[in-house]
C-alpha cells in the first residue's frame, strides 16, 4: 500500500470527490475553495503534483487539471471513502419496490436489475443463479405428448428449471412416473456439479444394462441436464442511462460498451468472478478484471443467498465516476434484503 500523508489524503480525496459531482478535471484553486484544508493553491498544486507521480491522479492536459486514476480510485475506496449510510426512508423503499414483485423468482430478479438502474441511474445486472451451486433434490418428467416431454429439476435451494425433450419412443405417464422415481432415488443430495457423472456412472452398471426401463430412466435424465446444469442467465437493465453521463459522449465509445453489454457470456463471466469471492461488496474498477475491456467502467456488486448457499450476484455498472459513496450502500442492502425474501432453512 502506498503511503500518504493526511495532507495527500485530504487533496486526493477532494479531487475525486469534485471529479465525481462535477464530471471535469480538478485545479489546485478548486481545491482551495472548496477543501477545509488551509493551504495556498501553490501548496496544493505541488501535493496535485506528488499525487500524479504515485500514479493516483492524471493530467489529461497541460493546463487542465487532474482526474484520478483508477489507482488513485482504488486507494480512495479501499482507505479514504466514507460509505453513507442508507435512511430508513431510502430502505422502505426497496423494501416495498421488491416485496410487490411476483414471487416467480425470475421476475423477482429481474425486477431487482430493474430497481438498481432507476435508484442509481446506471445499468443494473442480476446473475441468474447456476444450478451447479447446489445439490438435486427432485426431477419430475410429465408427458405434453407421445414423445414430447417436460421436466422439471429442483434444486434444495429451491431453484427450479424446466426444459422439454423428445424421447425416441412413445412414452406414457406411468412409464415418466417410474423413470422420476429411479432417478430421485439415484441423486438424492448429489451435489448438482456431479449429477452428469453419476448418472454415466450409472448407464456403465450391471442394472442399466439388464433393467430396460432404468436405462431408459437415466437416458432421459442424462438428456434433460446436460446442457441446464451450468446454464447461467443476466438480466441488464437500464443501459440507456448510461448515456446520460459526459464520458461516454462520444458516439463511437458508447457504440463500443453497447456492443459489449449484447456479449452476455462476458457480462456472465465477469459476474462470475464476482460470484467466487462471495464476501460481500465487491468493486471492479476499469482495468481490473475482465473488465479491461472497458477501460472508463466499474461494477460494483454483491452476492445473494437462499439459506447457505450463495445464488448468484447483483450490481450496478457505470462509469469510473459513479458515486461510490451512494451507490455501495444501495447494492448492499438491496442483496442483503433480496436474501431475505430468498430465505429457506438448509434441508439435511
Amino acid at each position: 500500500m502506498l503511503e500518504l500523508t493526511q495532507r495527500d489524503q485530504v487533496v486526493l480525496e477532494a479531487v475525486i470527490t469534485d471529479y465525481i459531482e462535477f464530471g471535469e478535471p480538478v485545479g489546485s484553486r478548486t481545491i482551495s475553495k472548496r477543501s477545509v484544508m488551509n493551504a495556498s493553491p501553490a501548496t496544493i498544486r505541488n501535493v496535485m503534483a506528488d499525487l500524479e507521480e504515485m500514479g493516483l491522479l492524471h493530467q489529461p492536459h497541460t493546463s487542465a487539471g487532474r482526474v484520478p486514476t483508477v489507482q488513485g480510485l482504488r486507494f480512495y475506496i479501499d482507505w479514504i471513502m466514507r460509505s453513507r449510510q442508507l435512511e430508513g426512508s431510502e430502505k422502505e423503499r426497496i423494501r416495498v419496490a421488491l416485496k410487490t414483485k411476483p414471487q416467480d423468482i425470475r421476475e423477482l430478479l429481474r425486477g431487482t436489475s430493474k430497481l438498481l438502474s432507476q435508484y442509481c441511474k446506471q445499468a443494473g445486472v442480476v446473475l441468474w443463479p447456476k444450478l451447479s451451486i447446489t445439490s438435486f433434490k427432485h426431477i419430475e418428467f410429465l408427458r405434453l405428448g407421445p414423445f414430447d416431454i417436460m421436466v422439471i429439476l429442483i434444486s434444495k435451494a429451491g431453484l427450479i428449471h424446466q426444459t422439454h425433450i423428445e424421447s425416441t419412443q412413445e412414452v406414457t405417464q406411468v412409464e415418466l412416473d417410474k423413470f422420476s422415481r429411479y432417478i430421485n432415488e439415484l441423486l438424492r443430495n448429489v451435489p448438482l456439479s456431479k449429477v452428469k457423472e453419476r448418472i454415466l456412472e450409472e448407464m456403465e452398471s450391471e442394472k442399466a444394462l439388464f433393467d430396460q426401463l432404468f436405462s431408459r430412466a437415466l437416458k432421459m435424465a442424462h438428456q434433460a441436464i446436460q446442457d441446464t446444469i451450468d446454464e447461467s442467465e443476466v438480466y441488464i437493465e437500464g443501459r440507456t442511462n448510461l448515456l446520460d453521463n459526459p464520458e461516454f459522449a462520444d458516439v463511437e465509445q458508447m457504440r463500443r460498451i453497447l456492443r459489449t453489454f449484447e456479449d452476455k457470456s462476458k457480462m456472465i463471466r465477469l459476474l462470475d468472478e464476482t460470484l467466487k469471492a462471495s464476501t460481500g461488496i465487491q468493486i471492479m474498477l476499469g482495468t481490473e478484471g475482465e473488465l479491461q475491456e472497458w477501460q472508463e467502467m466499474s461494477l460494483i456488486s454483491a452476492p445473494y443467498w437462499r439459506g447457505s448457499t450463495p445464488l448468484g450476484v447483483l450490481g450496478v455498472l457505470g462509469p469510473l465516476r459513479m458515486d461510490y459513496s451512494r451507490i455501495i450502500p444501495i447494492v448492499e442492502f438491496t442483496a442483503q434484503f433480496l436474501s431475505q425474501i430468498l430465505e429457506i432453512p438448509d434441508e439435511n
